[in-house]
């Protein structure tokens, strides 16, 4: 074989990969949630299809995948949140303060997206008026400031006991009587419900709203949408607004199902979050990803997370492997990015 033939195989090689990246990633993520349930169903037939499973799954994605979409915006708009962690802690504090405080719980349910709002808010304020050099920083700081000011409040205690009006939320049950007949365990988590709506509310914000659009602009280059009239700073606020009241939700969403407030709520729950996120396919460079794409990567973080418990794995040797995970969904992106300047 002369060197032309070989070049020719080595371009029609390039090109068959070329055209299977759209394949992989409008389907990639789906295939790779379908592998990762029939294998572990395999592992564990008895467990993990079982309804509680399932539904054990959902409630414990339910309050993370409010971080995941929060954080799913700043990362379009190429920046970071590292507070909202710390959001979710001191949001959850807020509101186990609020209750024990005797006040409606109507009231209450609000204290903690109200603290996430103005936590995001105080986040976008600080990296646009003070002109950070990236929301790192500013981010950073605050993951301090929040927790800090959390245990300020509580003293550093755990406080339990909530109404069972506050824990619908995260601990409510949707009976399947209807359909498995009187008596029947299964249900449906209404945190499910409330993911489902909220991640439905924020597709159609991303996809066919002017702010959605201009939130995309931004990421996929700043200079161009300053040039074409886009406030910039106004909207990285909105972002980071939005991103601490979903945070706000989140903890809502944990005092109903743990009926407490504790110092380590959402203790490095940011870097799931982010983890989610850049697995789901949304690029570190900014203006690229879906909220479909978020929801998967929540559902394999989730189910990732939840086999390897059923089969015992160490907690440090799971770190080990999603901390892989990330360095190679990033990595990854980042040959998607060298490949597309070359096309």
């Amino acid at each position: 074989m002369d060197h032309g033939e070989e070049r020719l195989m080595d371009k029609n090689q390039e090109t068959l990969f070329v055209r299977l990246i759209p394949f992989f990633e409008r389907y990639g993520i789906l295939l790779l949630i379908l592998i990762m349930i029939a294998v572990l169903h395999l592992l564990q037939p008895d467990v993990f299809l079982s309804w509680r499973n399932v539904t054990n799954v959902f409630k414990q994605v339910s309050w993370q995948s409010m971080l995941a979409l929060g954080v799913f915006m700043v990362i379009v708009t190429a920046g970071i949140d590292l507070s909202v962690g710390s959001i979710i802690m001191l949001s959850l504090m807020g509101l186990a303060i609020a209750s024990k405080a005797g006040m409606p719980w109507y009231v209450v349910m609000l204290v903690a997206p109200a603290i996430g709002f103005l936590c995001g808010m105080f986040n976008g304020i600080g990296i646009t008026l003070l002109r950070m050099p990236h929301p790192f920083i500013m981010t950073l700081g605050t993951l301090y400031i929040f927790r800090g000011i959390g245990n300020l409040i509580s003293g550093g205690v755990p406080i339990t006991g909530f109404a069972e009006e506050i824990r619908v939320i995260g601990n409510g049950k949707i009976k399947l009587d209807a359909f498995f007949g009187e008596g029947a365990r299964e249900y449906i988590p209404t945190s499910l419900i409330l993911m489902i709506v909220i991640f439905f509310i924020f597709w159609i914000f991303l996809n066919h709203t002017r702010i959605g659009k201009w939130i995309y602009a931004i990421g996929g280059n700043p200079g161009a949408a300053r040039a074409a009239g886009i406030n910039v700073d106004r909207i990285l606020i909105v972002v980071y607004t939005l991103c601490g009241f979903l945070a706000g939700i989140g903890g809502l969403i944990l005092a109903g199902r743990t009926n407490s407030a504790y110092p380590n709520a959402g203790l490095q729950s940011e870097l799931d979050a982010i983890a989610a996120v850049i697995i789901g396919g949304a690029s570190f460079f900014g203006g690229r990803g879906t909220v479909l794409g978020v929801f998967a990567g929540v559902m394999i973080m989730g189910i990732l997370r939840n086999g390897l418990n059923l089969m015992n794995v160490s907690v440090f040797w799971q770190q080990v492997l999603i901390g892989s995970i990330i360095i190679l969904a990033v990595y990854i992106d980042v040959l998607r990015r060298q490949l597309a300047t070359r096309t």
